[in-house]
């Protein structure tokens, strides 16, 4: 909203005691735009300054109003009647062909919502939020995953995130920032306790960007994980703005390829020069704020055993044996500690640990390898990518919906980052290709509930008020008609 400051002072002018205004208006389009900010200051004099004064604020506040309307409304996607968003026409290379005369539409419009509908039981949440309920192959059976996600915000990122990697022979664990929301934290219970298969973290941090509470949050999650009695085999960490790209029967076969089969992924190199500074000097950690040296100058000794520290991305899929390792060796234990006050630790602990030759699934020799995930850095533009879409954050590209050409076809095992409050067209397609692939590599019986999105009649004047658009939506398959045709 508009923000706008009044100011009115009165100046006693010769005889005639005129009173004089000065309005000083400041005005913002939007919450995030830094340059659009003006102030008007306007003299008023005389008795008609008041009525001037209440003239000019009408005026400029139905100019915003209308302005902000305007942008809202080429930014916002279509909303249909129903409060559903239909498919951006940019979206068609992402769905397949439907006949004449229809059009793709989600099948639910806030996932969020169900959540805080407190009189769904639990198996009505799960379908209503087209949960995969049954292992889609003996494969996957075969071969269970265990996950990690630390969460703090945007519950609908989170619902979407985990019904997209959702299996029920896999196991989760969510690790929930303890200064989210109280009612983000209700909300994200309500949804783990429908699901056998999904817990919370029994310790919950406060975590600091690129503090030390990061690295711990995971390691909370492994220590609950290695008493699952699930028997997975590898174990994938993810953020809560992350989104897969490959199926899980694709994950499935990337993890027993000949390069990872008894690998642990930990994509980092030797610490360059430029980033010596992070371990080399103390640094503090302000819980739930930022973190920052201890004093000019102040250094460390050096790591444990005099290792050699390597600096990598703070993703991995790791094996049980390399978990193991971290939870209860020595080496493990002492670099965690001598970690506490370095900048950013998780991008150079799971990479240092697993250059060491004792290390269970170690890669001694790896650098870069594995993708793990498809990301665009800012500094990287021009060489990597040829730019980012959406917007900039960090250093880190919020993609739009231009850039799912590009995550389609690195392919690798996610994408980062997605935001549902800027560009939600883009999750919105990635997420239907997705599902879509994941449903065609089924070797079982398809259930019509699994649907994200069905085509439905294009509305008219006539459907639109008879709700027949909702019933579309919402309609129940029969148990002959063809799913898979949807797919394709």
């Amino acid at each position: 909203m508009p923000a706008e400051r009044l100011d009115q002072r009165s100046n006693k002018r010769n005889k005639s005691h005129r009173q004089t205004f000065v309005l000083s208006l400041s005005v913002r389009l939007s919450a995030s735009d830094t340059d659009g900010c003006w102030t008007i200051m306007i003299p008023l004099g005389g008795a008609k300054g008041s009525f001037l004064v209440c003239l000019g604020i009408s005026t400029l506040i139905c100019s915003l109003i209308y302005l902000r309307a305007w942008t809202q409304t080429e930014l916002q996607p279509q909303v249909g009647a129903n409060g559903c968003r239909s498919f951006s026409d940019r979206c068609e290379a992402f769905l397949p062909r439907v006949e004449e005369g229809l059009i793709w539409r989600n099948r639910d419009c806030q996932v969020d919502s169900y959540i805080h509908n407190n009189h769904l039981t639990c198996s009505q949440l799960i379908a209503d939020l087209h949960f995969i309920t049954k292992p889609l192959s003996q494969e996957e059976l075969d071969y269970p995953l265990a996950f990690i996600l630390t969460v703090h915000k945007e519950l609908q990122l989170l619902l979407r995130l985990l019904r997209a990697i959702y299996a029920p022979q896999n196991v989760y664990c969510i690790h929930i920032d303890a200064k989210a929301p109280q009612d983000y934290q209700q909300m994200v219970r309500r949804l783990v306790a429908c699901l056998p298969n999904v817990f919370l973290s029994s310790q919950s941090e406060t975590v600091t960007y690129a503090g030390f509470s990061r690295l711990q949050a995971d390691i909370h999650c492994m220590r609950d994980l290695e008493h699952s009695k699930v028997g997975w085999k590898k174990l994938i960490n993810l953020c809560g703005q992350d989104f897969p790209v490959q199926s899980n029967l694709e994950l499935v076969r990337y993890m027993q390829s000949k390069m990872w089969k008894d690998r642990n992924m930990t994509p980092g190199i030797k610490q360059p020069a430029s980033m010596r500074h992070r371990t080399q000097l103390q640094h503090k950690e302000i819980t739930g704020s930022h973190v920052g040296l201890k004093g000019w100058g102040k250094k460390k000794g050096h790591p444990p055993q005099n290792m050699q520290l390597y600096f990598g991305t703070a993703y991995y899929a790791l094996t049980r044996g390399f978990v193991n390792f971290v939870l209860k060796s020595r080496v493990a234990q002492d670099l965690l500690e001598w970690s506490k006050d370095t900048y950013s630790p998780d991008e150079h602990y799971w990479a240092t640990l697993n250059h060491l030759k004792e290390a269970p699934g170690n890669h001694v020799d790896g650098g870069w390898e594995g993708d793990i995930r498809a990301i665009k850095w800012q500094d990287q533009e021009g060489t990597v990518h040829s730019g980012c879409k959406g917007r900039y954050v960090r250093n880190i590209c919020i993609y739009g919906i231009e850039d799912l050409p590009w995550i389609i076809k690195r392919n690798s095992m996610f994408a980062n980052k997605f935001e549902s409050s800027t560009f939600p067209e883009s999750l919105d397609c990635l997420e239907q290709w997705h599902r879509r692939k994941v449903l065609r590599q089924a070797t079982v019986p398809i259930d019509p509930e699994w649907l994200l999105a069905v085509p439905y009649p294009i509305p008219t004047s006539k459907t639109n008020s008879s709700g027949g658009q909702g019933n579309t939506l919402n309609r129940s398959f029969s148990e002959h008609e063809d799913v898979r045709g949807l797919i394709v």
